[in-house]
C-alpha cells in the first residue's frame, strides 16, 4: 500500500486537526471579541461589518470543502474496514459489501429485511429465546 500521500491529502488532514482543536476555537473567538471591541472606533461602519462578513464568509467556504475531502476519506475507510471484516467473517453475507453503491430503494429493501430480523429476535427473547444465531436475510422474519 502506498504510504505517500498527496499535498492536498495532508493538507486537509492538518487542516482539520488544526481546526477542531480547543485553542483554535479560542483564537477565532478571540477574533470576534477583538472585531467586536473595534467596532466603536469605527462607528460600526458598513466596512467594519464587511470585514467580519467577508472574512467568515471566505474561512467557511474554504473549509467546507476541506471538511467534505476529510469525510469522504473517512467514510471510504471505514466501508473498506467493514467489508474486510463482513469478507472475513465465516456465515457473512458478501452481498452486503459494496450497500453504500446500491440505489435508495435497494437499499430500503434490505434494511427492511434486517428489520424484520431485529423484530423477530426480540420476539424470540420476550419468548424466553436468546439473541444469538444468523437467520438467512431472506428468510420471512
Amino acid at each position: 500500500m502506498a504510504t505517500r500521500r498527496s499535498w492536498f491529502t495532508r493538507f486537509a488532514n492538518g487542516a482539520s486537526r488544526t481546526t477542531g482543536r480547543p485553542l483554535t476555537f479560542l483564537l477565532a473567538l478571540l477574533v470576534v471579541i477583538v472585531w467586536g471591541v473595534t467596532g466603536p472606533l469605527f462607528g460600526f461602519s458598513d466596512t467594519w461589518q464587511l470585514v467580519i462578513n467577508t472574512g467568515t464568509t471566505i474561512v467557511t467556504f474554504l473549509m467546507v470543502f476541506l471538511i467534505q475531502n476529510t469525510q469522504n476519506r473517512d467514510a471510504e475507510a471505514m466501508h473498506v474496514k467493514m467489508d474486510e471484516l463482513i469478507r472475513a467473517m465465516e456465515g457473512a453475507h458478501n452481498a452486503l459489501l459494496d450497500l453504500e453503491e446500491l440505489e435508495d430503494k435497494d437499499l430500503d429493501q434490505v434494511r427492511d429485511r434486517y428489520r424484520k430480523l431485529a423484530a423477530k429476535a426480540r420476539r424470540d427473547i420476550e419468548r424466553g429465546g436468546r439473541d444469538i444465531g444468523c437467520d438467512d436475510i431472506d428468510d420471512e422474519a
